[in-house]
């Protein structure tokens, strides 16, 4: 047998063995990645900058304050010792802010329906995880958008459900085809945890649905006190009208999730430029205002009630106004969000992965993939809108998502780092290798130990060679995401909610989900 023929017979027989040990599961804590990393290597601001802007936020909290509460909000917040001045705008003295930093709620879990999806986002543990409300699905082959339904809603959700590097699922669309506002929230949440068993966030526009969704969720859980001990479901509120001003409606679902149980997601979105200064650290000073003040008058409600710190920098392309989502602004903003929630102690959420491309197309995995590199490396505890979207939140892609685990993953890897240990650093391999061995690392004990444990490959990332990839047909990442896609969606049908307690959901509310889509066959 010739050299050439060994060669390539050890070669094949390598990576056989390769391909056999990868395909073997993990016990989690041996994975290369896994939900909860911790970042905080990349740092867009130093201490002292981190400094000014807290302080810059306490003098805009005390001086100009917020507009428009809600009667309910002006007296639980004056009773907290807010100010409400002649002109009609709450103000926030520095010891009010100080009181409630200290007794806000710290290291709490976002619970899941099962509990091996737990979050725990504190410090600098991150999460990447879904959101948005998206008006239209993509289909990345026409390139045509066209309205999202509840359908839409139930289906990102169970695709999730299968995604290892996708920690939660917060609904990214809109259900377009029901008017009725009730009905539209409360099936968004019905849609969302009916999908997946991983942690959900939802909103709502009025208490009344609120109080519905948390009835169903009581059902779901087996009772109001078991939702109480495991809240799986927090709502995205956006309390604030940027700048400066409550949005009353949210103020008023906001007191309901607070008392109900459910923790909250205080979310300022202001955009740069617009309704934010277009200085980047003005904006990020007004952001941490609206927050603080959001974290002010949840404490009032409810001391200690869990609440996330959504400091949502948004960014406008200043030419034409127009938000711009994958703009290397935003990572610098997001990435300084997850700074200002850690100096707190809070956990913080933010965005990334919002890409200004209409399709799934170069543009949309560079800007998806800077942002996720430099919002995740600084440790962001809950880093929303990370997978699905384009058209800076106007469009959402079901390919795009299964892409975007992939980023995601790599992200993760990133923020991982490099084990640098004795045993890494054992010279005995090389000295094998090099005096004893083959002249390669290929099929070393170290290689076949660690190929699992320290290396992520893609679910959906081609790294065939040339001939490989013609001999299966040259398929692009649209391609190759389609496939996969099809598979989960013919196969993947979650069945957590017992039948009888979604018949007793269904005899109840308007579900408008058809059952027949949320089974296989």
């Amino acid at each position: 047998m010739s050299a050439t023929v060994l060669d390539t017979t050890v070669r094949r027989g390598g990576r056989e063995a390769r391909r056999a040990l990868r395909a073997a599961p993990l016990p989690e804590n041996d994975r290369p990645v896994r939900p909860g990393l911790e970042g905080g290597r990349y740092k867009p601001l130093s201490d002292a900058d981190v400094l000014k802007i807290h302080n810059a936020a306490l003098d805009v909290l005390e001086q100009i304050g917020m507009a428009d509460a809600i009667p309910s909000g002006i007296e639980v917040m004056t009773k907290a010792g807010a100010i409400l001045n002649a002109n009609g705008r709450l103000t926030f003295p520095r010891a009010l802010v100080e009181e409630t930093l200290a007794k806000a709620a710290r290291h709490f879990p976002l619970y899941a329906q099962d509990p091996r999806y737990d979050l725990e986002p504190w410090g600098k543990r991150v999460y990447f995880g879904t959101a948005g409300a998206a008006v239209h699905m993509i289909d990345p082959v026409t390139n045509d958008y066209r309205d999202t339904t509840t359908r839409d809603c139930y289906d990102i959700s169970r695709v999730v459900d299968t995604l290892d590097h996708i920690h939660f699922y917060q609904r990214s669309v809109v259900c377009r085809e029901l008017p009725d506002p009730f009905e539209m929230d409360f099936n968004t949440c019905y849609a969302s945890v009916s999908g997946t068993t991983k942690h959900v966030g939802s909103s709502w526009v009025d208490p009344r649905h609120l109080e519905a969704s948390l009835e169903m969720l009581h059902m779901i859980a087996g009772g109001e006190d078991k939702w109480r001990e495991r809240p799986f479901v927090s709502q995205s509120n956006c309390f604030v009208v940027p700048p400066l001003k409550f949005a009353q409606d949210a103020c008023k679902c906001l007191e309901i999730a607070v008392r109900g149980g459910m923790p909250v997601l205080l979310l300022s979105a202001g955009q740069a430029g617009a309704t934010a200064p277009a200085a980047l650290a003005s904006a990020i000073v007004q952001e941490v205002a609206e927050c603080l003040a959001g974290l002010i008058y949840v404490n009032a409600i409810k001391p200690g009630a869990p609440a996330i710190f959504g400091t949502w920098c948004f960014v406008s392309d200043l030419r034409t106004g127009a938000m711009s989502g994958g703009s290397p602004e935003q990572a610098l903003l997001s990435a300084a969000s997850a700074q200002m929630a850690q100096f707190y102690d809070l956990t913080g959420g933010t965005a990334s992965g919002m890409t200004d491309s209409k399709t799934l197309d170069a543009q949309a995995g560079y800007e998806k993939a800077y942002n996720h590199a430099l919002v995740g490396n600084a440790g962001a505890n809950m880093i929303y809108e990370s997978a699905g979207m384009h058209a800076s939140l106007l469009g959402f892609c079901l390919e795009s998502l299964l892409i975007d685990n992939d980023i995601i993953g790599a992200t993760q890897r990133t923020i991982k780092g490099i084990d640098v240990s004795d045993e890494s650093l054992s010279l005995e391999t090389i000295r094998k290798v090099c005096l004893e061995g083959p002249g390669h690392y290929l099929g070393s004990e170290q290689t076949l130990q660690l190929m699992q444990t320290e290396y992520v490959y893609p679910m959906i990332g081609d790294r065939s060679n040339p001939k490989e990839w013609v001999e299966q047909g040259r398929p692009d990442s649209v391609a190759r995401a389609s496939k996969k896609l099809k598979q989960i969606m013919n196969t993947h049908f979650p069945a957590h909610i017992p039948e009888h307690v979604d018949d007793a959901i269904r005899a109840k509310f308007p579900v408008r989900l058809d059952r027949a889509h949320m089974r296989k066959g």
